[in-house]
């Protein structure tokens, strides 16, 4: 399963690929790794998108923040899985996810085990 990870914090990428070491060695899946909604939306223009199962993605980002990278790919590619993920447990930006059609919203700090779970239970 192909992880697309969305988020401007670079410690980011050490922290899922260290919480995920097992499932990377093992083939369970594979990450990459996006610092921006318009970097998310290019690398799914230039690559195989359908080869992407899930992407993760903060909200607060600069430039293109991650309801807008939601929206758009809801618009470009519908059957894409969208988990938000999110430090601030906002009303409004839950109901604005759930209205451009996330398919999880998580705050942080994320549960791991919880998220594995989930994850490898679509796949």
């Amino acid at each position: 399963m192909r992880i697309l990870i969305v988020d401007d914090e670079l410690d980011v990428q050490h922290l899922f690929r260290q919480r995920f070491r097992r499932e990377l060695r093992n083939g369970q899946i594979s990450m990459d790794f996006a610092h921006s909604g318009e970097d998310a939306l290019k690398f799914l223009e230039e690559n195989d998108a359908d080869s992407i199962v899930h992407v993760l993605s903060d909200i607060n980002m600069p430039g293109m923040d991650g309801l807008e990278l939601l929206k758009s790919i809801k618009e470009h590619y519908s059957e894409m899985k969208v988990f938000m993920i999110t430090a601030y447990d906002n009303d409004n930006y839950y109901e604005q996810a759930r209205e451009y059609g996330c398919d999880d919203y998580l705050t942080k700090p994320i549960d791991f085990q919880n998220l594995k779970d989930k994850l490898l239970k679509s796949a």
